[in-house]
């Protein structure tokens, strides 16, 4: 960021504790410097923040304020970042699919806003369950079909219907309300890793209803005392255990409802089970129509141009987590499973892969801590994972974040 901590001498940034983590572990010492040269850039995002984003709480809560809202006067607030666009429009069931009667309005930095004023009953213009659609005007003049990112409800269509998954506005009348506190963080996690579609001995995609009643009386009589949940972030491709993700907002509807998934973790609760999500912020879909990729017309905004922004092994995009909208996207989505789902904590997937510029592809590693202070270490990402454990360790008390590593360690 060039803030003042990375302009100082490495050697004068204060790092909690340091001298203590150097006199655990003596093979860190020789690294002191590198430790300290890391830790001022992210002194200084934390900071930046602080002073131009009204600080981290509100920061992290992006998903209040971007997307799609109803408001209590009936009224609809849409706001969405899309550097790259010539053009935004809202359209859908409630006006006919008419592609260009609601333009937003540009702002400065990529940002864009829509109002739209209550019928005349008083009732939001945009039903509950009724589908919409950005569509985006790109450079070229061409009007694109696309998912907002911060979409909290995307359905598979019928298969007369296509592949391309539906954005749908959810706005119930009356949401879940929570009925058992969270559970307090164990001090031995037994961790039980379930995938809520597969929870059945029938030939189907189980429910969340499914799981609820079914499968966590079962965890729980079985002595585990935590679950971690994979494949919740919504994914268009099945097949990839939810590690493809297109909407990172939406619970998958394949399950069922958002509200449903939150009777889950209300029950899960009730059991006195911890419940950790398996997040995916190490890579994202190439889907285009129901994903994130190319969501502004261009190959960047989200992630980085060219081959840095793709992963050669999964076929997928790479964030671009020195930008300040990415942060704020990735961060808030963090927030919003604690906040709106009562998520516990995070596996946090494909670490390795955002740790290094390899990827860890064809990597052996030593175990030598050369190779990750060495110049195949990508520091934007690492930033990123220090902002969000920083940022959920100092909001919640009793959050766990978990590292999935996968490294091909050379024994000699």
């Amino acid at each position: 960021m060039g803030g003042r901590w990375s302009k100082a001498n490495p050697m004068d940034v204060p790092i909690p504790d340091l001298q203590s983590l150097l006199h655990r572990d003596h093979g860190l010492i020789p690294f002191e410097y590198d430790i300290r040269k890391r830790y001022a850039v992210f002194l200084d995002w934390v900071e930046g923040i602080e002073s131009n984003e009204g600080g981290l709480d509100k920061f992290t809560k992006a998903y209040e304020e971007y997307g799609i809202h109803a408001q209590l006067d009936g009224s609809i607030q849409c706001k969405e970042w899309a550097p790259g666009a010539e053009a935004l429009y809202l359209a859908g069931d409630f006006n006919g699919w008419n592609r260009t009667e609601f333009p937003f309005q540009k702002h400065e930095y990529g940002k864009w806003s829509l109002t739209l004023p209550p019928n005349s009953d008083g009732s939001p213009r945009v039903s509950h369950m009724s589908e919409i659609k950005i569509i985006v005007k790109d450079i070229d003049g061409n009007l694109l079909d696309r998912i907002s990112p911060w979409a909290t409800y995307v359905v598979q269509p019928p298969k007369e219907q296509g592949f391309t998954f539906k954005y749908i506005f959810y706005n119930p009348s009356n949401r879940y309300q929570f009925q058992y506190p969270r559970v307090k963080k164990p001090e031995s996690l037994r961790i039980y890793e379930c995938h809520v579609g597969i929870a059945s001995n029938e030939p189907k995609v189980a429910s969340y209803n499914e799981f609820s009643d079914n499968v966590i009386p079962r965890i729980a009589k079985a002595g585990y005392n935590s679950i971690q949940l994979m494949a919740i972030m919504e994914h268009a491709y099945y097949a990839s255990f939810g590690y493809q993700v297109t909407s990172f907002y939406a619970a998958s509807s394949r399950y069922g409802l958002p509200d449903e998934l939150r009777r889950l973790i209300d029950i899960a609760h009730k059991h006195g089970l911890y419940v950790l999500l398996d997040i995916v912020h190490s890579h994202a879909s190439k889907n285009v129509m129901d994903g994130l990729n190319m969501w502004d017309g261009t190959g960047g905004s989200y992630f980085h141009n060219g081959p840095k922004g793709e992963h050669q092994l999964w076929d997928s995009r790479l964030f671009n987590y020195q930008q300040h909208e990415v942060l704020r996207f990735l961060l808030s989505n963090l927030r919003w499973y604690m906040e709106e789902y009562q998520f516990d904590g995070f596996r946090f997937d494909g670490v390795t892969s955002m740790l290094y510029h390899s990827h860890g592809i064809g990597h052996g590693f030593s175990g030598d801590y050369n190779e990750y202070f060495g110049m195949n270490t990508d520091m934007d990402s690492l930033i990123y994972l220090m902002l969000a454990n920083h940022m959920l360790h100092s909001i919640y008390s009793d959050v766990t974040t978990i590292a999935e590593v996968s490294l091909n360690v050379q024994v000699t």
